[in-house]
């Protein structure tokens, strides 16, 4: 056998080891979304389920309301996401496509913000939400959130592979710069724009920290911070959290699925630019 047909064969081993990790725990919370309680805490652990225990599913909705905190999450989510890509958009083309003053400090500073963990905002993020009389309320968890270097970054970068021909075609059309974006930048990003509009909803539906300091009361709780009041002192019924869980990632596949096709084409695109 040649060396490099065994290092094909070390790589997909390895790979496929790779992927036997990152996919047990799906694995795992669905088969104990269906499981009872005695199977949930029998040793050795049962792979499968004695029964499929649908109630389960239904029990999450009586225990807290998971309705609501649903229903929340994917508010949220997909505000954050349409004024955070929305606004991306416009902070992309610019750097892209314009000139401008001080554009190269400025766009020095919008990618130096993905440099700073999120712990360091927080407190001064929370003391300007608080003074906007904004603590918990649907905009003091959507506003801090509508600003994201990685976005912009993502946008400028596929917007500049775009023809500036194509732009001076516009502009001899009579289009303006907001025509352009319009016109030109928006209908050949649609792949880039869909990427960036799947990071942002996956990062805003899975968000923790934020939701935790700024909501205090239990009607606006979104899905991360209210699966964990399944588990009480007097209740560990495990099999009911990971059937929440469970419904709690449909709406993250069901927007990849929709992504899918244009998610790939953007990582293709760029491959090929590189």
């Amino acid at each position: 056998m040649s060396k490099p047909h065994k290092h094909n064969w070390a790589a997909f081993t390895a790979l496929v080891a790779g992927l036997v990790v990152m996919i047990f725990p799906f694995v795992w919370m669905i088969l104990s979304a269906f499981k009872s309680k005695a199977d949930v805490y029998a040793y050795p652990p049962k792979w499968i389920p004695s029964g499929l225990n649908w109630e389960n599913f239904a029990r999450a909705f009586v225990m807290v309301p998971f309705a609501r905190w649903f229903l929340n999450s994917l508010l949220v989510s997909a505000a954050m996401t349409f004024l955070q890509v929305g606004s991306a958009i416009f902070a992309a083309y610019a750097f892209s496509k314009m000139r401008f003053p001080f554009k190269g400090a400025i766009y020095l500073v919008v990618i130096s913000t993905m440099l700073l963990p999120q712990i360091l905002t927080i407190i001064p993020m929370f003391l300007l939400i608080a003074k906007l009389g904004l603590v918990d309320s649907y905009g003091g968890l959507i506003l801090p959130e509508l600003f994201s270097g990685f976005t912009i970054l993502l946008l400028q970068q596929y917007f500049m592979a775009i023809p500036d021909d194509l732009m001076h075609a516009a502009r001899i059309d009579g289009c303006g710069p907001l025509g352009c974006l319009r016109h030109v930048v928006i209908p050949n990003s649609g792949a880039a724009i869909a990427t960036a509009s799947f990071f942002s909803f996956l990062g805003h539906w899975r968000s923790y920290l934020w939701p935790l300091i700024v909501v205090n009361s239990t009607k606006l709780r979104t899905l991360p911070i209210g699966l964990k009041y399944l588990i009480t002192e007097s209740s560990n019924d495990y099999q009911v959290m990971m059937a929440a869980s469970v419904m709690a990632i449909m709406p993250v596949l069901i927007a990849f699925v929709f992504t899918e096709k244009r998610f790939i084409r953007s990582i293709t695109l760029s491959g090929l630019k590189a």
